[in-house]
């Protein structure tokens, strides 16, 4: 009887180990699952920046743009880069995945930034995109970035992914060779 009751101890310590552990799964694979779609958000922004090169400081956030902005109305009137901000602010909000009246398709509390980083000396423009949400738990503050600086209370919970695009000149300025336009 004393065996029987020993054994039953065992297997409940380790059915307790066994649900603990499933909740650390899942909270893993929600971290995992917002990362995968924050580098898919900046190689979004990466991407149309690319793609209007001539124009990339029209990319640039004076505010980070997502959760703080709320959702954009996008018209094709608007010019390329305005257009493009706008819907990338859109997907921030994830505005492309509708549960009833919530947008559920993004990370929680997204926002994104473009910063410029060019140096005036360098025959190169340089940009910074950044994509911050909240995590789930306090990790390490992450550097790099000051978007959403101070949006998540503590900055231990917020998450970021950062890619720097850099962009050559496409017109010399005649008053200093070699640098850009």
């Amino acid at each position: 009887m004393l065996e029987v009751l020993v054994a039953i101890v065992i297997v409940v310590v380790g059915l307790l180990g066994l649900a603990g552990m499933q909740a650390r799964i899942n909270l893993a694979e929600l971290e995992s699952f917002q990362r995968a779609q924050a580098v898919v958000l900046a190689q979004d922004m990466v991407d149309r920046l690319s793609a209007n090169r001539k124009n990339a400081s029209n990319y640039v956030t004076t505010t980070a743009l997502g959760a703080d902005t709320g959702a954009l109305v996008c018209s094709p009137a608007m010019t390329m880069a305005a257009r493009d901000s706008c819907e990338w602010n859109n997907a921030l909000l994830g505005a492309a995945e509708v549960s009833g009246t919530s947008k559920v398709g993004a990370m929680i509390g997204a926002r994104g930034c473009v910063t410029d980083l060019t140096d005036p000396t360098k025959p190169y423009r340089k940009f910074l995109v950044s994509v911050v949400w909240q995590g789930l738990s306090p990790t390490v503050a992450p550097g790099g970035t000051s978007c959403g600086l101070n949006s998540f209370g503590d900055d231990k919970n917020r998450r970021a992914i950062v890619a720097n695009v850099v962009i050559g000149c496409l017109e010399n300025n005649p008053a200093n060779p070699g640098l850009c336009l």
